[in-house]
C-alpha cells in the first residue's frame, strides 16, 4: 500500500475532493477575516460561505477553523 493511496488516507483524498470554490474559501480562511468578509469578497451570502466551510471541514476531516488552516498550510493551499 502506497502513502499516496487516497482510499486509505482521508486527508489526501480531501485535497482532491475539494471543488475549486471550496479551495478558494479554504484559502480565505487562512486570513484573519470573518465569514461575512469572505462572503463580500466572493460576492455570495454569508450562508453560502458557511455551507462551503462545512463541506470543506467534512471533506478534509477537521472540525475547527484552526485545524482547517493548519491542514491548508500543510497542503500548500493559501
Amino acid at each position: 500500500m502506497s502513502m499516496l493511496d487516497t482510499s486509505v488516507n482521508p486527508h489526501i483524498a480531501g485535497a482532491h475532493a475539494l471543488t475549486r470554490r471550496e479551495r478558494v474559501v479554504l484559502a480565505e480562511l487562512t486570513e484573519d477575516v470573518t465569514l461575512e468578509e469572505i462572503a463580500t469578497r466572493l460576492f455570495v451570502t454569508r450562508n453560502t460561505v458557511k455551507s462551503q466551510v462545512r463541506s470543506v471541514y467534512r471533506k478534509i476531516g477537521v472540525s475547527t477553523r484552526a485545524e482547517a488552516v493548519a491542514w491548508a498550510e500543510a497542503h500548500g493551499i493559501r
